[in-house]
């Protein structure tokens, strides 16, 4: 997703460099508004920033991740969405959005979590629209208004990944985190569907240092 605030010559050039989002590249469309536009069909490195964004609560590690402006600067910055940049008004926005975000991974039905979804992309400002991209094919894109606060983007950036992934995977790839202790939440868009941890480099970890510490104790003389 590419932000054009009809302020840069790029609007004109309808080209912008883009980073990789964990491993995903989200795909992009400029319009002759200029608006953002958000792919429905990547969902996956949408999911991950929602999954992402839950985490930095206090909630789930005990430190809260995004103090500032600054601090949601940098969190935003390792991602391939070139959003508005943050004032300081909008960091409690964003800690708020985190909240309804976190609720909706947690809902019980699919229905559940697509109702929370819509409610996020009814911020946008605009309505979704069908738009033939490179390839020829018709895809539908998410646009925010040019005027949309950062809240506002991010809630459709997560509105697409979590009404993505109930789509393609299903409801049940949102699951609690199985490390003891931990509080994460997250939808699974892995291929094979079976992660198991919000952070598997943190918890994950934790977990197998744990239980070889417990053989270890369990084996000693």
């Amino acid at each position: 997703m590419w932000t054009c605030r009809r302020r840069t010559a790029a609007c004109s050039s309808g080209s912008a460099p883009r980073k990789p989002c964990n491993g995903y590249s989200p795909s992009v469309a400029i319009t002759g508004g200029c608006a953002v536009h958000l792919a429905l069909a990547d969902y996956a490195p949408a999911a991950e920033l929602a999954n992402d964004l839950v985490r930095t609560s206090p909630t789930v590690h005990g430190t809260e991740d995004l103090p500032g402006r600054d601090a949601l600067a940098a969190f935003l910055d390792g991602y391939g969405y070139d959003l508005r940049a943050p004032a300081d008004d909008d960091v409690r926005d964003v800690h708020l959005l985190r909240r309804e975000v976190r609720g909706i991974i947690e809902t019980e039905t699919a229905e559940q979590a697509v109702a929370g979804a819509s409610v996020l992309l009814g911020r946008a400002g605009r309505a979704p629209v069908l738009r033939r991209v490179d390839d020829g094919r018709w895809r539908w894109h998410v646009p925010t208004a040019p005027d949309a606060p950062l809240a506002a983007e991010l809630a459709a950036v997560a509105a697409v990944g979590i009404a993505g992934t109930v789509r393609a995977l299903g409801h049940d790839r949102f699951r609690a985190c199985a490390a003891p202790g931990c509080r994460g939440v997250f939808a699974d868009v892995s291929r094979a569907g079976r992660r198991r941890y919000c952070t598997p480099e943190l918890c994950g970890n934790r977990l197998n240092v744990a239980n070889h510490r417990a053989r270890h104790r369990t084996a000693a003389p």
